[in-house]
């Protein structure tokens, strides 16, 4: 039994007009956490949908879409979250100067960190790293890139979003990066693969939640008498 397990439950509170909001898996918070800022995240939460992110437990949010980064979408993002929020600023497409005012403004409007994607060199991570004062977050998705070339060039936590091989990359990043590098992850759609995320040597986990459409798929089939 991990040590955290031996401690006394927590009393809850529950609110009945927010019964259906929607909770990450507990097992999530058998993780290490990463510590930001004095605030310790073991659960972030991976959507942009504004109802989404005013009705959930996570931790944190994980704000990035496969758009060109926009600052009214960070701005909407951290208004309506009550957790540190976490601003995608490109990598890809968007690259460069762009890149990094992009990033600096995320930062003055109060981001806990900023994420490039996966295509972004060494090269402008170094870059990027000498103007924000927030942890940069590199992310990366195959056992192919330079992941320790993106943490020497100054990446403060890697992203690991790997599909199905999420386990092997995280487990080959923490064998070459150390015990101590701090590590997020995608968790994979049930507690059986978190957990396994988990021990490879994720310290946080990112989770997607179900879309508003689904949800309200399901709360019609009751209303209905279906379900």
């Amino acid at each position: 039994m991990r040590a955290e397990d031996k401690r006394k439950p927590s009393p809850g509170l529950a609110s009945e007009l927010r019964r259906n909001s929607i909770s990450v898996p507990e097992v999530i918070y058998q993780s290490t956490g990463i510590t930001i800022m004095g605030t310790r995240i073991k659960s972030i939460i991976f959507t942009t949908d504004v109802s989404i992110i005013a009705n959930n437990n996570a931790q944190a949010i994980l704000c990035v879409y496969p758009f060109t980064p926009q600052l009214n979408i960070a701005t909407a993002v951290l208004g309506m979250a009550r957790c540190p929020v976490f601003v995608g600023v490109g990598g890809g497409t968007t690259s460069g100067q762009r890149c990094i005012s992009l990033a600096l403004q995320a930062e003055l409007l109060g981001a806990y960190g900023v994420v490039v994607n996966a295509p972004m060199k060494p090269e402008m991570i170094r870059e990027l790293a000498e103007v924000v004062d927030i942890p940069l977050i590199a992310t990366v998705g195959s056992l192919q890139e330079d992941f320790m070339g993106k943490i020497q060039a100054g990446a403060d936590i890697l992203n690991v979003s790997g599909g199905p091989g999420t386990v092997e990359l995280v487990r080959r990043v923490r064998e070459l990066a150390g015990p101590d590098y701090p590590i997020m992850a995608t968790g994979g759609p049930t507690q059986e693969s978190i957990l396994q995320t988990i021990e490879a040597g994720a310290n946080a986990i990112t989770y997607t939640p179900p879309s508003a459409g689904e949800i309200f798929h399901g709360l019609m089939l009751k209303y209905r008498g279906q379900a």
